[in-house]
């Protein structure tokens, strides 16, 4: 075969599932990879041993967000990504909004917040301090408020694909690397404050989430019709595809729209789920509270309450 200076594979061969599928590792992605399983894995069993519980379902969808990394940065879906449009844009989605979204239900800071050991020493800053001091910083407040993320989340999309800048990441294999690394970061800022179990200095009523995924999402879907009603090649790397492919330029990249599109409506759903369930999550501890509350107090919030009541019959008469 064929390989280009940066790593593509000039001379693939028509693309099917079979191949896209095929083992092909980026050394980069399959390293941070297999360090962030284990790292997520040492906290697990870190609690684990000292008597703690870890919910499975959190594990599930860590381990879940990881490898939809993995599938389409460590297979050939990584090779043919660098020739065809629309290989790429599963890329992007997985990577982007996908992947994300489970990577956050699997709360890795908060099981690092228990996880890792207090400072030995009062006024020393160990690890777990310096996450504190992290997700209380001013940094943290500014990437995780709407007014950044969500047009981050929109610019990621038109100011790249519609610029020189993705022809030039294109051009070598650092450049491809840090794009999708950008995607990954992206995404996790977008969705975080949204619907992330982790702690953060953002977090909004569960109808104000809403409309932030509401007000972000659209815009991929437009981008998606931008790039199917196209007349000609919008993106300069996938005008000239390889002729060992036998695919046409536009028709690619129609199929790559049409992928952007439809794909905008799996990350609303999914999120909108768990939104809901962490709503009713939330409905029900504050019952529990509250029934708490008046077993220790004899229920005198509603005898005040059932006095206000008598009170107003009573002038009423």
């Amino acid at each position: 075969m064929d390989h280009s200076g940066h790593g593509m594979v000039m001379d693939l061969p028509p693309f099917t599932l079979g191949r896209g599928l095929a083992w092909s590792a980026d050394p980069f992605f399959l390293v941070a990879c297999l360090v962030g399983l284990a790292l997520y894995g040492w906290g697990v069993v870190r609690l684990v041993r000292r008597g703690d519980k870890w919910p499975v379902g959190r594990t599930v969808a860590f381990v879940a967000g990881v490898l939809t990394v993995l599938l389409v940065m460590c297979t050939g879906l990584n090779d043919y990504g660098m020739v065809m449009f629309s290989v790429h844009m599963v890329q992007h989605m997985v990577i982007s909004m996908l992947s994300p979204i489970l990577i956050l239900l699997g709360a890795p800071i908060t099981l690092a917040l228990r996880a890792l050991p207090v400072a030995s020493r009062r006024g020393r800053k160990g690890p777990r301090e310096l996450l504190l001091a992290l997700l209380h910083s001013r940094f943290m407040r500014l990437i995780s408020h709407p007014a950044f993320t969500i047009p981050l989340f929109i610019a990621s999309l038109y100011a790249l694909y519609f610029t020189p800048i993705f022809d030039f990441l294109m051009g070598s294999k650092t450049g491809h690397t840090v794009m999708m690394c950008h995607f990954l970061a992206v995404g996790l800022a977008f969705f975080w404050p949204i619907m992330g179990v982790d702690p953060g200095p953002h977090r909004p009523g569960y109808l104000l989430r809403m409309l932030e995924l509401f007000a972000g999402m659209p815009f991929h879907a437009f981008f998606g019709i931008a790039l199917m009603m196209a007349s000609g090649p919008m993106v300069e790397t996938y005008k000239n595809p390889p002729a060992s492919l036998g695919i046409d330029a536009l028709s690619d990249q129609t199929a790559a729209g049409g992928i952007a599109w439809a794909f905008s409506e799996i990350p609303s759903v999914l999120v909108l789920l768990a939104l809901l369930f962490q709503w009713y999550r939330s409905e029900q501890r504050q019952a529990r509270r509250k029934d708490r509350a008046a077993d220790r107090d004899g229920d005198k919030e509603l005898e005040a309450y059932n006095a206000y009541l008598a009170s107003l019959n009573a002038r009423t008469r």
